[in-house]
């Protein structure tokens, strides 16, 4: 249960708190909680109780009550998607998104995507912000233009070169309305594939579909940035092939085109002037592959990429993942240089722009959107995917219970009556030590099963 090893490490406050939860009575059944909900860092507590009755006779088939538990309280996953705030829920929310992503680019029948979405054009495209002054970099054959060859882990890489001259006002500007700017994009790709088709935009929709599932991203200097997958279906999306104009190469000039035409105009206020915000000039656009073929990106790999960064956000820039009151908390948080002067933009702008709610978005360097979208047909969604994780919890626990199931007996119904309240979240000190094990124990032995497998389809290749 405990490394002696690193027990040593611990502070006196955990470390006798540890203690007091090794002594309790209830100690097996909270792990047995803990592995449950992966190690969740946050857990929400509950209290409450069930019965499942049966609907025609009213007897009660199953009792269960948080009485029972340590603390009377029922500890489940909190749910976050942010890496930063739990690893546990994190990795459950890149494996959905994972999973989502890849259904769209090579089909699931069980997720209501037909394979035949393998042959749709498919790209993937990085929309990146316009330059708000010069940073350190790494560049592939001359050094950065401060004069010095940056390692790839130099803390200054995306800091500005000359902080005083460095338009900080619009780069958070920028991140708070790149939603709008995604937005339009949306709007004018649509009409820029009728106009490249030679059609009118009602015969373009009545012909195709696009679908898109994208990310967003934070580039080192804080600045957001968009992964997309963007597919070409037929009429009824993903069930029908495209029209034989809607190519690949359609495609791709099409979301050039649009992006080009994107703008959104800042009203000036106070003594900030008018601005009017773009796509930067480096639009990337790589077509998908069913399989590898040297210069072009796999299923496998987009929706990877897609699903690492799903569970990210501002923090790796340096900034913190919780609301920041102040200037002065920022220093108390050893903010690095360069996000504090985003953060300290976003409080400065929020008077003069009260609507965009920049102060409450400050330590997201003012981006205020979804971290992950998806259009309605690309593919499935992550709540349909958690029902079908419920599900098999919830017919696992029948089994365990006894009780029926109504697929294989469908003339006994049953009735679960609950109640539940919120009775906290969270950990002690000790508890969270422990938390930690568990979570480590538990990625541990996926590596090593990923591992395995790794292993045994080289063997069999070998073999073949």
């Amino acid at each position: 249960m405990t490394d002696t090893a690193t027990m040593a490490g611990l502070d006196p406050t955990t470390l006798e708190d540890l203690f007091r939860v090794a002594g309790s009575p209830g100690l097996d059944r909270w792990m047995d909680q803990m592995r449950r909900n992966g190690g969740c860092a946050d857990p929400i507590h509950l209290t409450g109780s069930t019965k499942t009755l049966d609907r025609s006779t009213g007897t009660v088939l199953h009792h269960y009550s948080t009485d029972q538990e340590p603390g009377g309280r029922l500890r489940v996953a909190c749910g976050n998607r942010r890496a930063s705030r739990c690893p546990s829920c994190a990795w459950t929310y890149a494996g959905d998104t994972y999973h989502l992503i890849r259904a769209g680019l090579v089909g699931d029948t069980a997720k209501g995507i037909p394979d035949t979405v393998r042959d749709h054009p498919r790209v993937f495209a990085t929309f990146t912000p316009p330059s708000f002054g010069p940073v350190h970099n790494r560049l592939d054959n001359r050094p950065c233009r401060c004069g010095t060859w940056h390692p790839e882990d130099a803390p200054e890489l995306g800091t500005p070169i000359d902080p005083g001259t460095y338009d900080y006002a619009s780069a958070v500007l920028w991140n708070n309305h790149a939603s709008d700017l995604w937005r339009y994009f949306t709007i004018y790709l649509r009409r820029e594939i009728a106009k490249h088709a030679g059609l009118t935009q009602k015969d373009a929709h009545a012909q195709s579909r696009v679908s898109f599932g994208k990310v967003a991203e934070y580039q080192k200097r804080g600045a957001v940035h968009f992964h997309a997958v963007i597919r070409f279906d037929g009429p009824d999306g993903p069930d029908s092939p495209p029209a034989a104009w809607a190519t690949l190469t359609l495609l791709s000039k099409a979301i050039r085109a649009a992006a080009r035409r994107v703008e959104v105009t800042v009203d000036p206020s106070g003594p900030h002037p008018a601005r009017v915000l773009r796509w930067g000039k480096q639009l990337d656009i790589q077509p998908i592959s069913s399989f590898g073929q040297g210069e072009e990106i796999t299923e496998q790999a987009v929706a990877s990429y897609v699903a690492k960064y799903a569970t990210k956000a501002a923090e790796t820039t340096g900034t913190v993942d919780h609301r920041v009151g102040n200037k002065e908390a920022l220093l108390l948080l050893g903010v690095p240089e360069h996000p504090r002067r985003l953060i300290e933009a976003c409080l400065d702008l929020h008077p003069h722009y009260p609507d965009r709610k920049l102060q409450d978005w400050a330590h997201m360097l003012g981006f205020r959107g979804h971290f992950s979208t998806k259009s309605r047909r690309y593919s499935t969604t992550l709540g349909a995917l958690r029902q079908v994780r419920a599900d098999y919890r919830a017919a696992q626990e029948r089994r365990e219970r006894g009780l029926p199931d109504p697929d294989d007996h469908p003339e006994a119904t049953t009735l679960v009556v609950a109640h539940w309240a919120y009775a906290g979240h969270g950990h002690t000190p000790g508890e969270s030590w422990l938390a930690a094990n568990i979570r480590r124990d538990i990625a541990d032995a996926r590596e090593t099963a990923r591992q395995a497998l790794a292993d045994l389809q080289a063997q069999e290749g070998d073999t073949a």
